[in-house]
């Protein structure tokens, strides 16, 4: 029974299995290519700007809404892609009144033009769409709307979208590329007993008494990734303080459910003493215009621009937890921290292919170990960076494969992309230099996106050392360095292994308690003391291996 059973699989896999699954490899493809690169029908216009109105049905789980795109032609062309996720559809398309052609392809729609479009000509479309939106089943990791009630029952729901695209939530241009260069607005519609909070500044909010609606109007000025944008409808109320820093006075907006307010009133103070420290290292918050706000809502917290969720239940650590495990991380709420620092590294500077994400996580990352440095001691930045290397995992690379919208290593683009970033700063060996990099990188990138070789590029330039190969080692390959040496004496032999071809970066060594510089390579080097060396310790900071032979 079991060889015929096998005879027959064999024969319908000879019989058809070349079309099956060359048609499902051909479709998984197709799909990847246009979710992930830029694609001819995105590469010949320029985002400007849009203006997204939805009103939202909590009991339905519903999603009507229009979006307004409006671009300007680069090169000539008339078929525009547009991207939405099912289950949710495009009902039309308009230029004015008049409705366009349109095809859809999985999550990709593409709208015709009855011809090509005059170049440099600003150009606008409106997009309508309704339906059920995906449920996020593990936010903000596995994205989508989370439609959540609290604990007085009344409905409390948010957006999350990173790497599952913001096209799970409405229709857009959906790849990091390209941001609307002069914003958008964000008008939402709900039911009169809820709040709707979004990015930038509220301008206006009108109540229909008729339909029992109440409608909130938000206003982002600065050009806005497409997963930053984001949608939290609660029992809202809010407080207020300024913020007098490098760009004059900020406005600082808390959005919190009902029954927080006096506990985040206390909480919430760990917000300015973070934008305090970014500003130090980073220099000037990125979105004075569009204001700061911390939103409350019901998963853990992301990046959102000028509108930081949060959800870690005002607790120090990561849910009551010190990732580090040396202590300093119960020093800092780290949901407020980390994704605070995201408005320099992910919003102001934003990765144009998903496969960049270290430049968003990375310097992220170490924005912790910096905001400890600036309000406690180095040393417990230090010891907080390291005790987190613990969590590196060298699975795969940092740096993901590009145009498919996917990223390197989740975890390690956080606490090996921190500690790599900490070791350059020790390898420079110069405090001011390092700040007045990180400073310069959020001017000479400011509101742009970037991919890895102009922030690569823009280090060794300023830093006046040439770290291409520091940056393979620790982004390229999953291989960190090793000192390999032996004392015999007054002797010190020692040599690199594990890494890179060429790969010559200098380390600080103690040798019987005094600091040496040492610039190892993948030959065998020797160095001779005056004295016996008793002790021999290579500098914690940065960040290799060492093995006595």
């Amino acid at each position: 029974m079991l060889v015929c059973r096998f005879f027959l699989l064999m024969l319908l896999l000879n019989l058809f299995p070349s079309s099956v699954f060359s048609q499902t490899e051909t479709a998984d493809q197709r799909a990847v290519e246009l979710r992930g690169t830029v694609t001819p029908e995105r590469a010949w216009w320029d985002l400007q700007r849009y203006d997204l109105k939805i009103e939202v049905d909590p009991e339905a789980r519903t999603i009507v809404g229009t979006n307004e795109i409006t671009f300007v032609p680069t090169s000539l062309g008339k078929r525009l892609q547009i991207d939405l996720q099912t289950p949710l559809r495009i009902e039309w398309v308009k230029v004015g009144e008049t409705e366009l052609k349109f095809a859809r392809e999985g999550n990709a729609y593409f709208v015709e033009f009855e011809s090509d479009l005059n170049v440099g000509t600003v150009s606008a479309i409106t997009v309508k769409y309704s339906g059920k939106p995906r449920v996020a089943k593990n936010p903000p990791w596995s994205g989508g709307v989370s439609w959540q009630k609290d604990k007085n029952g009344s409905h409390f729901i948010a957006t999350s979208c990173q790497g599952i695209g913001a096209s799970v939530w409405w229709p857009n241009k959906d790849h990091g590329y390209d941001e609307p260069d002069e914003g958008m607005s964000i008008q939402i519609t709900v039911p009169e007993d809820l709040v709707a909070v979004s990015n930038g500044r509220l301008k206006k909010k009108l109540h229909d008494q008729e339909n029992q609606t109440r409608t909130f109007l938000w206003e982002v000025t600065n050009p806005i990734n497409n997963y930053g944008v984001n949608m939290n409808i609660g029992n809202y109320v809010s407080f207020s303080e300024t913020f007098s820093g490098e760009g004059g006075d900020l406005d600082v907006d808390y959005w919190v459910l009902d029954h927080q307010r006096e506990t985040a009133k206390k909480h919430f103070k760990e917000a300015p003493r973070t934008l305090r420290a970014f500003e130090h290292w980073f220099g000037q918050y990125p979105f004075y215009e569009d204001s700061y706000k911390l939103v409350v809502v019901p998963y853990l917290g992301m990046e959102h621009q000028s509108s930081v969720t949060y959800g870690n239940g005002f607790k120090n650590g990561y849910r009551g937890r010190d990732l580090s495990a040396t202590g300093v991380g119960l020093k800092f709420d780290f949901i407020i921290v980390h994704e605070s620092g995201h408005e320099w590294f992910g919003n102001n500077i934003s990765m144009k292919d998903a496969a960049d994400m270290w430049i968003h996580e990375s310097f992220t990352n170490y924005s912790e170990n910096l905001f400890v440095e600036y309000h406690f001691t180095e040393k417990e930045a230090q010891d907080y960076v390291l005790g987190c290397r613990k969590l590196v995992k060298n699975d795969r690379p940092i740096i993901g494969e590009y145009n498919v919208n996917g990223r390197g290593s989740s975890g390690d683009m956080y606490y090996k992309g921190g500690n790599m970033l900490h070791a350059i700063r020790h390898t420079i060996n110069d405090d001011n230099k390092w700040r007045s990099i990180l400073r310069g990188l959020n001017k000479k990138f400011w509101h742009q996106t970037v991919g890895t070789n102009e922030i690569e590029s823009y280090i060794s330039q300023e830093s006046g050392i040439d770290f291409d190969l520091f940056f393979d080692q620790y982004l390229r390959t999953t291989k960190i360095p090793v000192l390999n040496y032996q004392v015999d004496g007054n002797r010190l032999d020692y040599q690199y292994q594990n890494v890179v071809p060429g790969y010559d970066y200098p380390l600080r060594v103690q040798i019987n308690g005094e600091v040496v510089s040492i610039k190892p390579t993948e030959e065998l080097q020797t160095l001779l003391r005056d004295e016996a060396i008793e002790t021999f310790e290579v500098d914690r900071n940065f960040f290799v291996n060492s093995r006595a032979r």
